[in-house]
């Protein structure tokens, strides 16, 4: 069986993506090809484009049979990559590969991806679902996206303007969002076998189970980031994914400058103590790997901040200040991570 041949399930996909449309798309699941315009008030549009996958978060949800979450990871991982650089998100393909055909999840990761669509407010203009026996096995899936948006080329993002006293807003995560599971697969494994970890099994610190908690999806941050960018001075803009805090936060740093960030700055969700916990991680390691909380970052002018961090907590956000740019000598790293006084942890 082939699901690409599968009439029944090429319409369920049409029916899906209809629920994201916007009116610049210009034609209709089933083609070769998706058209879509750029919207009219853009003056001097530049595209933005980005491309993700939600990796090896796939092997827990096909263990747990959950593949109601990952579509909304994949879309997560590009579009808040495209809203990065100022970016309004327009139109989302999706690639889904799967050993054996299984229409249910894949209709169910599909429909997740519709939500993370409806979310960052693009629409899902096609794609391709493919089973492909011998290259995956029974029960495995990947599960791919592309994304494109649009900004204004005066309104880019790049943080080229970022400079010392600017401030570093943060933006609670969900949990571990989709990064870090190489690591967090071999936690559970070595948990299981040892008899203390059980994904199925309620955890009081979790208020639910394991399961649960690592399948949460990634926050989609594009709308209430698009509101501030609009009424803000936004320098610059982070994406906390692999890597942690050392691996993404210098990638939008000028010469000259480095972010300090407290750690101690804002509430860690409960999976992360759980996690260092049971591997007995040091809280670098914790750092390099994890977003610990945070998933994003805003750098915006002192005199904004207060009102900017505001203006988030009435969109919905957690947001925290947690840190600001200080000079930079050119034998010091581009990110400090230091506690504040009398912080405790």
């Amino acid at each position: 069986m082939d699901l690409d041949s599968d009439e029944a399930f090429i319409s369920s996909i049409a029916q899906i993506a209809r629920r994201t449309r916007r009116p610049e798309v210009l034609s209709s699941i089933g083609g070769f090809a998706a058209l879509f315009k750029v919207p009219e008030r853009y003056r001097d549009p530049i595209f933005v484009t980005g491309a993700d996958g939600v990796g090896t978060k796939l092997l827990l949800a096909a263990k747990l049979g959950r593949y109601d979450t990952i579509g909304i990871d994949c879309v997560a991982m590009v579009t808040n990559d495209l809203v990065v650089q100022g970016a309004e998100p327009l139109v989302f393909l999706d690639y889904l590969a799967m050993g054996k055909p299984d229409p249910e999840a894949a209709t169910r990761a599909l429909e997740g991806i519709a939500e993370g669509c409806r979310r960052a407010g693009c629409a899902l203009i096609g794609g391709e679902t493919a089973t492909m026996p011998g290259m995956y096995a029974a029960g495995e899936m990947e599960l791919v996206g592309f994304g494109v948006g649009v900004v204004e080329r005066e309104r880019v993002i790049d943080g080229s303007s970022i400079s010392e006293g600017n401030v570093l807003i943060g933006l609670g995560s969900n949990g571990c969002h989709s990064n870090g599971f190489a690591l967090v697969r071999a936690i559970l494994e070595e948990g299981a076998a040892a008899g203390k970890l059980d994904l199925l099994a309620p955890m009081e610190e979790l208020d639910g189970s394991l399961g649960n908690a690592l399948l949460s999806p990634t926050r989609i941050y594009v709308k209430p980031v698009l509101n501030v960018i609009r009424d803000f001075t936004v320098n610059g803009i982070v994406h906390i994914t692999g890597g942690g805090f050392a691996g993404n936060v210098p990638r939008v740093l000028p010469r000259g400058v480095r972010a300090r960030i407290d750690p101690s700055a804002w509430p860690r969700p409960p999976i992360f103590d759980v996690l260092q916990r049971h591997a007995e991680l040091s809280e670098g390691e914790m750092l390099r790997v994890f977003n610990c909380g945070i998933g994003m970052i805003l750098i915006v002018p002192r005199d904004e901040a207060e009102d900017a961090c505001e203006r988030l907590l009435g969109l919905g956000e957690r947001a925290y200040t947690i840190g600001t740019i200080e000079r930079k000598e050119p034998d010091e790293p581009p990110i400090r991570m230091e506690r504040s006084a009398g912080a405790g942890g």
